[in-house]
């Protein structure tokens, strides 16, 4: 398969850009990923020389890439990155662009193959795409022009459908990319072997066997330096309404009849479409809405939400958000799945709990309690599977008690992980869009989440509701609670 391209990452200068993405570029290079024939072309509005940039990246890649800087690799790479200063908003300046890009597909043969990342504010995806259209994507081009969009798409589900009506219009759809770099980690990409390929689980993997499904994703830091754009989006929009439902579609979905990308994608829209709508009542006694206020520690002073640089002083935005849905199919009914997600929380984790029904007392433990099987998914930052049985306690007594089992991934001596946009990326030089969000599964995530939003907007919070490095609101705790139930933080 002939990988050759450009890849134009419109926000090069910004924290993505650093943190994420060359690095990533830098690694696939260290692999031997990348095609001979490619090259970056980095677009931002500060004025800056190709070797101004190649030092400033140099630094980032130091800072953030998996391997250490090899000399070599380096080398190879940083002669093909190159920084081209516009506003992107100004129309006259895409022609001069657009010769240049000419001129570097020319240099490195890249077969006039372009990648256009968008690692900009949500707010200038049309006028950047509207450009290119207009500019770069002349009648008779020669090879694949493919776009690739972060999130959020769009703030509710009418600003995402004129969107994506305006994407797809210059890209179409088979050329679109929707990112959500949680669907590039190693272990999220395991599930479908977790499941389908381990007949100890497959069978068990209904509401038969299965009490609940816990899923929950949390950060130990507020909103740094993104106070403006999390004024606009908030913890549902956020990660609900992309991630957490990602993940809900990807642990509840039916076995694919293969492992092409439509078949997979077809399976993950019918766990999103078959999710129980709420409204009313139903909103109002299953999702719990927080935003951590400030707490004294050791370090200091920790500070609010609202007292986080350009956000307002008396702001309504959750920072946490915890809930629980249905899913109305034959597999799932009658099966409950929490969702939690929050800033401000006691520490970073990502992970996926499944806790099997109690087994009805048996035999000669029929005075014993016995414990719930667990299966956890860890997903980051440790990477891993851990397992909780039964089994007899060593010594004369009949006692039971949990034991477990423990895979950790990425503690194992030699493994190194690949980082999500690393997978991602090679993806999208492949062509491959299993990875990534179909319209039609962004269209029923809003669906769902619009729903709540709206309802949210008619009974104003009170804020803040959860210290700083807790757990969230305990309104969260009373969600599980009143089901007899309780948050498993492992």
């Amino acid at each position: 398969m002939d990988l050759s391209c450009t890849m134009v990452i419109f926000g090069g200068t910004g924290d993505l850009a650093h943190r994420k993405l060359l690095p990533a570029i830098y690694n696939l290079q260290y692999e031997k990923l990348l095609p001979e024939n490619f090259t970056v072309i980095v677009v931002g509005r500060r004025e800056k020389t190709d070797e101004d940039y190649r030092e400033e990246i140099y630094r980032s890649i130091k800072a953030f890439s998996r391997f250490e800087v090899n000399g070599e690799v380096w080398n190879n790479l940083r002669d093909r990155i190159y920084y081209w200063s516009m506003d992107f908003l100004q129309e006259e300046t895409y022609g001069l662009f657009n010769r240049f890009l000419s001129e570097k597909e020319y240099q490195y043969d890249t077969k006039g193959n372009r990648i256009y990342y968008m690692a900009v504010a949500p707010e200038y995806f049309e006028g950047i795409v509207d450009k290119l259209h207009r500019h770069c994507m002349d009648e008779g081009i020669k090879g694949w022009h493919r776009v690739v969009i972060e999130k959020p798409f769009g703030r509710d589900l009418n600003s995402a459908k004129y969107l994506n009506d305006k994407i797809v219009q210059v890209f179409q759809e088979e050329n679109t990319y929707r990112i959500d770099h949680y669907l590039g980690k190693e272990m999220l990409q395991n599930i479908m072997v977790l499941r389908f390929a381990n007949m100890i689980f497959e069978p068990l993997w209904n509401n038969r066997f299965i009490d609940h499904i816990q899923i929950f994703s949390s950060e130990t830091v507020g909103v740094e330096n993104r106070g403006d754009y999390y004024e606009r989006s908030g913890a549902m929009r956020d990660m609900v309404q992309s991630h957490m439902l990602q993940l809900v579609s990807l642990i509840a979905m039916e076995p694919p009849n293969d492992l092409d990308t439509k078949s997979i994608q077809d399976e993950k829209v019918k766990v999103l479409k078959a999710i129980k709508k709420m409204a009313g009542k139903d909103i109002e006694e299953n999702t719990v809405r927080g935003q951590y206020g400030s707490r004294r520690s050791e370090r200091g002073e920790i500070s609010g939400y609202r007292q986080e640089a350009r956000v307002a002083p008396h702001s309504n935005t959750e920072t946490f958000v915890a809930l629980k849905l249905y899913i109305e199919n034959f597999r799932w009914a009658g099966v409950p799945f929490y969702i939690r997600t929050g800033k401000r929380m006691p520490e970073k984790s990502t992970e996926i709990l499944i806790q099997f029904k109690t087994m009805e007392n048996i035999l000669y433990f029929k005075d014993k309690q016995l414990q719930p099987n667990i299966l956890v998914i860890r997903i980051q930052p440790m990477e891993g599977i851990f397992f909780q049985f039964n089994a007899k306690e060593p010594g004369t007594r009949q006692r039971i008690i949990p034991v477990e089992m423990d895979f950790c991934q990425n503690c194992r001596v030699g493994i190194n992980s690949p980082e999500a946009y690393e997978r991602l990326l090679y993806d999208v030089m492949r062509g491959d869009r299993t990875l990534f969000a179909r319209w039609d599964e962004v269209e029923y995530a809003w669906k769902f989440v619009d729903n709540i939003l709206e309802a949210w907007k008619n009974h104003p919070p009170i804020f803040p509701n959860y210290e700083a490095g807790t757990w969230g609101p305990g309104e969260a705790d009373k969600l599980l609670q009143k089901d007899h139930r309780n948050w498993i933080n492992r």
